[in-house]
């Protein structure tokens, strides 16, 4: 028994923290190297990176940026846009550092999994800015920017002390990602036709006719004597 809680407390850190990097990667990475220093958790070596002094600093840094750029409408789906490319490699590391030094193959599929998952939530989060974005007031993005920390710092807390219910709502939210970024998708995709139709013009201009063109005449029928039919050529 206590065997299987180690392997599941390994899966929900491995799980937690690829989750977590897709919303917010600096909180995560604070919250651990913080967690980890001040003697709360034990981290398993192949994170134990995180709570190296300079890692935690550049976390810092970057989570104040971020705490700014994430809450004004506009610059943070750049924002976003631009962690594409950092969010998801980062979560698919630290799914592999979580789950030590077991084998290459056991930290190969944790990496896979890891950036599907980080993949995922980033997907989720990118793709819900979009929508908030459509209203104006800045409400919106304050409250979604400040639920998401919350979010990431609960998710992390209950990966770390209650593995079991953590794995138990991960899997109702793998549900629930299968069944919203379809309709998600949908959404951004008619955001950005009307900018598209907005900026470009839009294809309600009437056709014109190329020059030189003239429309086709209907060829005249010619009278025929009575009792006779029509020649071919005078059918038209």
């Amino acid at each position: 028994m206590e065997q299987l809680d180690q392997i599941t407390a390994m899966i929900a850190l491995s799980m937690g923290v690829a989750w977590a990097s897709g919303i917010n990667l600096y909180a995560t990475l604070l919250m651990l190297g913080v967690l980890n220093n001040m003697g709360h958790i034990d981290l398993p070596p192949g994170l134990d990176i995180v709570s190296d002094p300079l890692v935690i600093m550049a976390a810092g840094l970057m989570y104040c940026v971020e705490f700014f750029a994430d809450k004004v409408p506009g610059v943070d789906t750049g924002w976003d846009t631009l962690h594409t490319f950092v969010r998801i490699p980062a979560g698919a590391a630290l799914a592999a550092g979580a789950v030590g030094d077991l084998s290459p193959a056991v930290g190969l599929a944790a990496a896979i999994v890891g950036g599907s998952v980080a993949a995922g939530t980033h997907s989720l989060k990118a793709g819900t800015r979009v929508m908030i974005n459509t209203s104006p007031e800045p409400v919106s993005n304050w409250t979604a920017s400040f639920s998401e920390d919350l979010i990431v710092i609960g998710g992390l807390w209950t990966a770390l002390n209650h593995p079991w219910w953590f794995l138990g709502a991960f899997i109702l939210f793998v549900l629930f990602l299968i069944w919203a970024l379809p309709k998600l998708w949908r959404g951004i995709k008619r955001v950005f036709g009307f900018l598209a139709r907005l900026f470009g013009g839009g294809d309600s201009a009437p056709q014109r006719e190329p020059p030189g063109a003239t429309a086709q005449q209907p060829k005249p029928v010619r009278p025929t004597e009575p009792g006779k039919l029509p020649s071919p050529d005078n059918r038209g």
